[in-house]
């Protein structure tokens, strides 16, 4: 198999604010691997927070051009393989997704259909970036009529984030999750929660820094399930969330791709947490390779390629509040004019 990358960035149609940072664009890696007159396609989106970055990404797959074999269905033992190189998930997902994508296409089937799951997942939500309460309540207000589920970015460490979520109760009746990006103390969350229970919160996401000491604490006394993103990354990671939280966010980014989210969603169901699928701002290639995890989930955040100002790929719909994967081969997806 013959393996390429290149780098490409993408713009958002507007800034996207979280409690630790602002975006207004993202460099992405779009990986190639080639093998029997195919092609497949897969997206790295490199996080800071998980000590990633573009050129490191790089690095690894250059490395890994060597590692890959001859045969693209022996998944396992090329995962075997990568785990001997550490850490650099996001790239280690975009060879996963391009190895789908690839044995898709040489059996003829989309790879929802060749790992068994439903085509469609959960309907997804809509992420309103975190601004001051009558801002978020006036960006919810808008986003209302086109999607079915809003979450509410907090952690404004300004004692207003009770106050954003009942300006944008005020504003619409969608249902509404929120994610704090692990800026909560213990303390702030005991008080806020239950607050955000009385306004109709369904889930609050990581509102403690991962491994926070108080998490069984928070756990045990909140109202409602409490998801953690930043504390679970790939399988070995579920068993001691089942101690701090109700559920666990998947993302393919921190997993390494479909292969391992595969395996901790049925890990979880197995310990009686609940699964949420998210995304990092991503293209309809990295959305396309979530959407194949997506039927797995209990709510689904694959919103990233609906972020951009400009998608260069195509076949991923966005239906009735769902991200529909395309019926096409592999992950289905199009290059825009190719």
């Amino acid at each position: 198999m013959q393996l390429s990358h290149r780098e490409i960035t993408v713009r958002l149609a507007s800034p996207f604010r979280i409690s630790r940072s602002t975006t207004s664009e993202a460099t992405l890696i779009e990986v190639t691997i080639e093998a029997a007159g195919a092609v497949g396609y897969g997206e790295a989106a490199p996080q800071a927070r998980y000590d990633e970055s573009v050129e490191s990404a790089q690095a690894f797959l250059d490395e890994a051009r060597a590692l890959l074999g001859g045969d693209p269905f022996a998944l396992d033992g090329i995962a075997r393989r990568l785990a001997s190189i550490p850490g650099e998930m996001a790239a280690k997902s975009a060879v996963d997704a391009a190895l789908y994508d690839l044995c898709g296409k040489l059996a003829g089937v989309p790879v929802w259909r060749l790992l068994g799951h439903d085509r469609l997942g959960p309907q997804t939500s809509w992420t309103v970036w975190l601004g001051d309460p009558d801002d978020m309540a006036s960006r919810a207000a808008e986003a209302a009529p086109n999607f079915a589920r809003l979450k509410l970015k907090l952690g404004g460490r300004d004692g207003l984030d009770v106050d954003r979520v009942r300006a944008v109760r005020a504003a619409t009746d969608r249902p509404l999750m929120v994610d704090v990006n692990e800026y909560w103390t213990l303390d702030e969350a005991l008080d806020s929660v239950p607050r955000l229970a009385e306004l109709g919160v369904e889930y609050v996401e990581q509102p403690l820094p991962a491994g926070d000491e108080g998490g069984a604490a928070l756990r045990d006394a909140s109202p409602l399930p409490i998801y953690v993103d930043e504390d679970c990354h790939t399988l070995k990671d579920v068993a001691a969330c089942a101690a701090r939280a109700h559920g666990v966010n998947l993302k393919l980014t921190k997993s390494g791709g479909i292969r391992e989210a595969v395996r901790m969603a049925h890990a979880a169901r197995a310990l009686g947490l609940g699964v949420m699928l998210g995304c990092m701002i991503e293209t309809g290639l990295g959305i396309a390779a979530g959407c194949q995890v997506a039927p797995l989930c209990d709510y689904v955040d694959l919103d990233g390629n609906l972020l951009l100002a400009e998608d260069p790929w195509r076949g991923v719909e966005f239906v009735d509040g769902v991200q529909r994967p395309s019926e096409l081969v592999g992950l289905g997806v199009v290059r825009e004019g190719g």
